[in-house]
Formats: structure tokens, sequence, C-alpha cells
């Protein structure tokens, strides 16, 4: 079975921010390093080179293999950042019609810059799919 290549890491997330080169970058993964913090509960920590990740949770495939993983977590990628939130992120169109500018992925979701969202909603999304009601 191939080994998992995503994992937690040591690194710091803090130097990680600081290094990206735009500030309003900076500033939106800030307010998500806050709202999922709060959110979770959990300290955000570096998955692989540049997912920013909380708390742990098991996953388990079809297969039936299992591995530790992120609750949720986010990542800037260029143009945009993608937040990892639930298995299935499109069966929440009640926020999502509400969140303002966005796009999804079967897993994803993808904005971007947090100043395009209603951040109450966006907090709300994450708690829901916190609770295991996003797929």
């Amino acid at each position: 079975m191939a080994e998992l290549k995503t994992r937690q890491t040591e690194a710091s997330v803090k130097d990680f921010v600081a290094a990206l080169p735009d500030a309003a970058e900076r500033a939106d993964c800030q307010a998500l390093i806050d709202l999922l913090q709060a959110a979770t509960g959990a300290p955000p920590r570096l998955w692989g080179p540049s997912i920013i990740g909380f708390g742990l949770a098991k996953l388990t495939y079809a297969s039936g293999r299992e591995l530790e993983w992120m609750r949720c977590g986010f990542s800037p990628r260029k143009g945009k950042i993608s937040l990892y939130l639930s298995l299935d992120i499109r069966k929440q169109e009640p926020y999502l019609a509400k969140l303002g500018k966005h796009s999804t992925g079967k897993s994803c979701l993808y904005i971007k810059r947090m100043a395009d969202v209603d951040q109450g909603i966006l907090k709300q999304l994450v708690e829901a799919c916190l609770r295991g009601s996003c797929g």
C-alpha cells in the first residue's frame, strides 16, 4: 500500500504564513486560522508543505483503509484559497447560496479572498461540517 505523502509536520505555521509574498493573502490566512482554530479548539498544524490543518479525525475508505487526517484545513494556492471541510461540500447548498463568491469541488471550497465571502456564513458552514452534517 502506498505511503500517504501529506502528513502532519513540525514546521511552523507562523513562519509559513509570514513567508507568503502577498500581504492580503497573509491577512486572509490569519483570518482563516482564527476562524478554524475557534471552531475546532485545535491549534493550526502544517500538513505537508502547504496545508494548514486543525484537529485530527480517523478517515476510513471504502476499502477499509484507515488514516489520521485533519478535521478541517486550508491551503493558500495560486489565485485562490482551498478549504478542506467535508466529504461532499456541495451538499451544503443553503450555506453556499448565501456565502458569496466561491466555487466547489467534491470536498473543497475555493475562495479568492475572505472579502469575497460572508464570514458569518463561512463560520456556520465550517461548524456544520465539523458536526458531520456536510456529507
